[in-house]
């Protein structure tokens, strides 16, 4: 198939093409750099031996994103181009509901316009809000959710749901991911943020880099084992394969709802010592206040995904500790 990846050279994104190009997929990328670095293509081709084929520019231009419908003839998007920091969404609301919103409506609309009769949306368990009960399905109401990022994910998923209710030839796939860490093995792609990082495991590496001189840890007083956050940290490469077996069997008329997790919550200093175990790495910490809207736990009920897409997550937090510290060591050289 031939398929469009909107953020296609971001963290996550750039492991979707290289699990695509792997399976024998032609690959077509949209990106801006807005969160990520030209190298990615360079890498990418390294692990594959493949090209993407590559757009620089920001899907929320809709004439150069036309533009990309009109030359290729597409079987299927990815859509995984939305801001994603939870910490950062509270305080820049405006920008997120701006381009993860706008960016949804724009790929829907040159969809439909081009008769592309697929969509895999990268979501979040952050639209089931505070969960009342864990793990969760994805037979569990969304809860209101608690805070800008987690808002937008909701809408986009209503958005692309009420598409295919107009549309009902279309297949929209709703991947619930929840947190995705790790690298690929080859340490050549992973997740290198720009600036302070929001998210736990790349702030982890820039202290373990020397980078940043110590963590933040956002709240010790959470209702959990140790007080800290507790979430189902997923390696991505396992992530990433989820969204080919997604483009491969959810392609039947209607909406498919799936969650991506390992079922298991580890704590946010259970990351810090498993990465410390692992590695051999000090990683000095302080507690900080609890970040505005996050919650104390969440992790996944993954049977779906093993029923109708035959996924299971692979790999263990070792792994994600070990890929990770592995491509922070390349980023020095």
């Amino acid at each position: 198939m031939n398929i469009l990846i909107a953020g296609g050279t971001g963290y996550i994104g750039s492991h979707i093409c290289v699990e695509l190009l792997e399976s024998g997929h032609d690959v077509v990328v949209i990106d801006d750099f807005s969160n990520s670095k030209p190298d990615v293509l360079e890498s990418i081709y390294k692990i594959t031996g493949k090209h993407v084929k590559f757009y620089e520019f920001n899907v929320l231009d809709e004439e150069k994103t036309e533009s990309v419908f009109k030359e290729n003839k597409l079987d299927a998007v990815i859509h995984c181009c939305a801001f994603k920091a939870v910490g950062e969404s509270v305080q820049k609301p405006i920008e997120y509901y701006t381009n993860n919103l706008m960016t949804t409506l724009v790929v829907a609309k040159m969809m439909k316009k081009y008769h592309v009769p697929s969509i895999v949306f990268s979501s979040s368990a952050t639209v089931y809000g505070d969960p009342e009960v864990v793990p969760l399905t994805e037979d569990c109401k969304l809860g209101v959710t608690t805070n800008p990022y987690g808002a937008t994910k909701a809408m986009m998923e209503r958005i692309l749901t009420d598409v295919q209710f107009a549309n009902p030839e279309m297949s929209v796939t709703l991947l619930r991911y929840f947190n995705p860490i790790g690298a690929h093995e080859s340490g050549l792609i992973g997740e290198n943020p720009k600036g302070i990082p929001n998210n736990l495991m790349p702030y982890i590496m820039k202290v373990a880099t020397g980078e940043l001189p110590e963590l933040g840890v956002f709240g010790d007083d959470y209702d959990t084992p140790d007080g800290t956050g507790v979430r189902d940290y997923i390696h991505v490469v396992d992530l990433a394969k989820g969204h080919v077996l997604a483009i491969e069997k959810y392609n039947t008329p209607g909406v498919h709802i799936c969650n991506l997790g390992t079922g298991k919550g580890y704590s946010v200093l259970d990351i810090v010592h498993a990465f410390e175990r692992v590695n051999g790495i000090k990683i000095p910490y302080v507690i900080k206040p609890r970040r505005p809207g996050d919650i104390a736990t969440c992790y996944a009920d993954p049977t779906r995904a093993k029923e109708q897409l035959g996924w299971v997550a692979e790999k263990n937090l070792d792994d994600m500790c070990r890929d990770t510290w592995n491509f922070a060591k390349k980023q020095l050289l």
